[in-house]
């Protein structure tokens, strides 16, 4: 178990680091270079004012139309975009694992708010996950892949709140852990997870549409 921890805690990290950065890279060069030969005119009119404008809207809870037409949505999914994204980087664990590796440290967030927040991450997966079985119109555009997407957001948050409590063995809810957080962060490029990649460019683009070519806002 001891050897398997050290693998997992250790080259195993840097290798789906490598194919977290290089298959990222990889789909936004893609993406670049499908533009310059199916919209080349996005390159002249792009915008960022209206670039910026258009992600700022969109960022914003309630800024735009769409999100107020949905308030429960709109905070639930902010929320958990928001510790999502906030968890990985200020958790006292993974900040002490950077400093050991890398001596890089920053301040982190007290462990009982790490726990909260992360059983509100769970609980969103849940309402996610019961919007697409019960509403009309999210469950008809539902596949089976919409729900192992959910589930490897989810994985690592579940695993890290037995580990904290010691649920399962410690070691053993640490190294599930381990492997579900690197098993999403490699998912992120390949999957329909990527939207954390296109969704500023999609935004930018909009915006610079909408702003320097119709004149018009697009929220």
């Amino acid at each position: 178990m001891n050897a398997l921890y050290n693998f997992v805690s250790g080259p195993l990290v840097w290798i789906a680091l490598a194919l977290f950065a290089g298959g990222s890279a990889w789909r936004l060069w893609s993406l670049v270079q499908l533009s310059k030969k199916k919209d080349i005119y996005v390159h002249e009119y792009f915008s960022w004012p209206h670039a910026l404008r258009s992600i700022l809207h969109w960022i914003v809870p309630f800024a735009n139309e769409s999100t107020r037409k949905n308030p429960a949505l709109t905070v639930v999914a902010f929320v958990f975009h928001l510790f999502l994204l906030a968890l990985p980087l200020f958790v006292i664990g993974h900040v002490a694992m950077l400093d050991k590796a890398l001596g890089l440290s920053w301040p982190t967030l007290p462990e009982g708010l790490a726990d909260a927040m992360s059983f509100v991450v769970v609980g969103a997966c849940v309402y996610f996950l019961a919007r697409r079985l019960t509403v009309p119109e999210v469950k008809f555009v539902t596949s089976a892949s919409d729900f192992v997407i959910l589930a490897l957001a989810a994985a690592p948050f579940v695993t890290g709140i037995l580990a904290y409590h010691q649920i399962g063995g410690a070691q053993f809810m640490t190294i599930l852990h381990m492997l579900s957080g690197e098993a999403m962060l490699v998912a992120i490029p390949f999957s329909r997870l990527s939207h954390m990649l296109y969704a500023p460019l999609t935004r930018a683009y909009i915006g610079s549409e909408f702003g320097a070519v119709r004149h018009a806002r697009d929220w």
